[in-house]
């Protein structure tokens, strides 16, 4: 089984760059399933239903996301359906949609962290309960964790070690160079990064964010313009197994 994941999707010049990559790196690397971040593909903030379908035709077959899905409250219907939508998972009980779902017999589960980013339950404990819980056993589990800290990630990661085929971390925007399998066979990256323009500040206009940090004001924050990176990992699981072979950066750049 390939499965590409691939980092979050900034605004339009995402979108765009999903669209006329995917197809070619779904025949060229023979890939089976793609999962992708989407809390940032509308306008660099949330996710709409127009948004995630267009993401949904251009070659992807998961969306994953993270505190800002609830940024476009539109979606939320979109959550509740049979979307491959995914909110995360420790959220507290009512909160609409899921936070897994399968994929033939593939589980994905997104996770948000707490260091940082707010009170939610868990995203340990949870994935505990989520485990236990399951009636069989899939070919392969692979976690989206949306965190801040790399601290906490790592002990993610860490903690399912042997018992989830892949724990990727999103949502800094920044990829980074630790992809590797971990002792007992889980596939790790602290931060794939993202798809969004390289001139810019993990996505948004340079000149917004800096007059934001010098005068502390707030105001809304636009996507950067030109080239687009294209942050990704490739991650082989033997599904008798459910054990990651391999885990490769997928890096490109799209005019």
């Amino acid at each position: 089984m390939r499965i590409l994941l691939v980092g979050d999707v900034i605004g339009r010049p995402g979108r765009r760059a999903i669209h006329n990559l995917m197809p070619g790196l779904r025949r060229d690397l023979h890939i089976d399933l793609v999962i992708t971040n989407a809390e940032n593909a509308a306008g660099g903030k949330g996710l709409t239903p127009e948004t995630a379908n267009e993401l949904l035709q251009s070659g992807v077959d998961i969306l994953t996301s993270g505190n800002h899905i609830w940024a476009q409250k539109e979606i939320i219907p979109s959550l509740g359906d049979t979307s491959p939508i995914l909110r995360p998972l420790n959220y507290p009980p009512g909160v609409p949609g899921r936070g897994y779902l399968w994929w033939h017999n593939i589980l994905i589960v997104n996770l948000v962290g707490r260091t940082f980013m707010g009170d939610v339950d868990c995203p340990f404990r949870a994935m505990d309960q989520l485990l236990r819980e399951l009636e069989s056993k899939p070919e392969a589990i692979v976690v989206d964790f949306h965190a801040e800290a790399t601290s906490e990630k790592n002990a993610l990661g860490r903690y399912l070690d042997g018992r989830v085929s892949a724990v990727v971390g999103t949502h800094t925007h920044v990829g980074t160079i630790d992809a590797r399998i971990l002792p007992k066979g889980t596939a790790y990256i602290t931060d794939i990064g993202m798809v969004g323009p390289s001139d810019s500040i993990i996505g948004d206009d340079v000149g917004e964010v800096i007059k934001r940090f010098l005068t502390h004001m707030p105001s809304r924050l636009s996507v950067g313009k030109g080239v687009v990176t294209f942050n990704s990992v490739l991650v082989d699981v033997e599904t008798s197994t459910g054990r990651a072979t391999s885990i490769t950066r997928i890096d490109r750049e799209v005019a």
